[in-house]
């Protein structure tokens, strides 16, 4: 604030008034005032820049054609004009809302990669979008951060650029959306990236020393870690090193295979009666969003009493004389509890019959209940996740030649179903496929051991994913933005 001039005070010897002195006083207030200006001016730039410098990113060559919403808004126009409105409702944007629109199209309009229209309704970049090289080479993987908070990602960027210039901050996300204390970082160059790396004392996080690495050797620890080889380990490293959407690779397919070119499908989940879109996670996995999956209450019952100790196969066939599709059972050894989620709200009659029918497991008495409402819709999820997975999974199975198998000799190739004198299981995807199911929970090996489309002639297709909750897995087009040929509609994987 301005200092006002303030009267010194004046001593009195009578009661007369005293005459008038002028005291001799420094023309500081002026100074002052002018000074608060300047520090002012100086505060309002710096945050004209951080808006700016957001909404460069959101255009950027790391950024734009991996996010397919910003690539759809980029191609709607031959002239690549993006309203300037669309933009500020960003969530990074959020905090300059409140300075209005003036004010944000005077930030954007202080960049030098960007340009404004005449009427300063939209904006677009000023050079073509070119592919980014080294993108995998130049980022790093840490991990440490703890909880998540609403001003994590700011301080994470933040923190980063200590060590270089930062294209992005992407923070690692679990199947239900929550912080993993992970990120993933995009250095500019790889001065940066050693930097980081090498850097002395080892970098720290609220006192605690980080866990780092480059993302290559994050790659491998991953691969080594799920036991993958060959092809398998080759086709984990490609889903881990690229993103789930890239306009570049659609264009590239695109032009390839001609004007009738078929996109990457959509891959669709019906879970309880609803259908769920599948998603592709940073790793290549199929996850859904925790908010799109359906809470069907009393759809799930809690045993106790097991000791410890459950036998899968013998509880799923018990359970199969009454229900249709075997359930998805919940347990982790040495618990005396566990959880047995049905494709539909049970009936008290249903319930009740379980109670009477499945009265021991592992010659142990144990007691049915309905789970609570958290327990029931944490199950829900869980199963979910899984089918996502599995869904996905089964989507990417390339086939061969040779009809349904592929390969000379039908279905395995040359020598039958298992390739040259083998069995299916030697094929690491399935071998993949049944670790993730037998680790959810899931024995049935018939749900398990056949990639989709590797059906006998007549037979029922079995699907790849736990044998519940009337999961159908379908396939349709999406609407891809303008520059990226549009897929006819196709479906498959239909419900057994």
């Amino acid at each position: 604030m301005s200092a006002e001039p303030v009267a010194l005070p004046t001593e009195t010897v009578s009661t007369e008034p005293a005459p008038a002195v002028s005291a001799p006083v420094e023309p500081q207030a002026e100074v002052s005032k002018d000074e608060d200006v300047n520090m002012d001016d100086s505060e309002e730039q710096k945050k004209l820049l951080k808006a700016c410098r957001q909404v460069e990113f959101y255009f950027a060559d790391s950024n734009l054609p991996y996010d397919k919403f910003m690539w759809t808004l980029h191609t709607k126009t031959p002239e690549h004009w993006v309203p300037i409105s669309i933009v500020s409702s960003f969530k990074r944007m959020r905090e300059f809302q409140a300075n209005g629109a003036e004010w944000i199209l005077k930030a954007v309009r202080l960049s030098e990669e960007l340009e404004v229209d005449a009427e300063g309704v939209n904006v677009r970049r000023r050079t073509e979008v070119q592919p980014p090289k080294g993108q995998f080479e130049r980022s790093v993987y840490a991990k440490g951060f703890g909880e998540e908070t609403s001003t994590l990602q700011k301080e994470l960027e933040d923190f980063f650029d200590q060590y270089g210039k930062v294209n992005a901050v992407r923070m690692r996300r679990g199947e239900n959306k929550q912080f993993k204390s992970s990120v993933f970082v995009e250095f500019a160059d790889m001065k940066a990236v050693e930097a980081f790396l090498n850097a002395d004392p080892k970098p720290v996080w609220q006192g605690k020393e980080l866990l780092i690495m480059s993302k290559e050797a994050y790659c491998d620890m991953k691969i080594k870690e799920k036991g993958l080889t060959g092809k398998a380990a080759t086709h984990r490293r490609d889903l881990m090193s690229r993103r789930g959407f890239d306009a570049f690779k659609e264009m590239a397919e695109g032009k390839d295979s001609g004007s009738g070119a078929k996109e990457k499908p959509e891959v669709w989940l019906e879970f309880m009666g609803t259908k769920i879109r599948v998603n592709e996670d940073e790793e290549g996995n199929g996850s859904v969003k925790e908010e799109d999956v359906p809470f069907v209450k009393g759809a799930s019952l809690k045993f106790e009493g097991c000791d410890g100790t459950v036998d899968f196969k013998t509880l799923k066939i018990a359970l199969k004389e009454k229900f249709t599709r075997a359930p998805f059972i919940k347990f982790e050894k040495g618990e005396n509890t566990g959880l047995v989620g049905f494709d539909h709200a049970l009936s008290s009659e249903e319930i009740a019959w379980v109670k009477d029918t499945v009265k021991t497991i592992n010659d142990k008495e144990v007691t049915w209940s309905l789970a609570s409402d958290d327990e029931d819709k944490s199950l829900q999820i869980e199963r979910a996740q899984f089918a996502a997975r599995a869904a996905l999974t089964s989507t990417q199975t390339t086939p061969s030649r040779g009809g349904r198998g592929g390969g000379r000799g039908g279905r395995g190739g040359r020598g039958g179903r298992g390739g040259r004198g083998g069995r299916r299981d030697d094929n690491p995807r399935s071998r993949e496929n049944n670790a993730s199911a037998k680790a959810a929970g899931t024995t049935d090996a018939k749900a398990t051991d056949k990639p989709a489309g590797e059906e006998q002639a007549g037979e029922k297709r079995k699907r790849a994913i736990e044998p519940d909750g009337g999961h159908d897995v379908g396939v349709r087009g999406t609407v891809a933005p303008p520059a990226i040929q549009a897929a006819k509609k196709t479906k498959t994987g239909g419900e057994s």
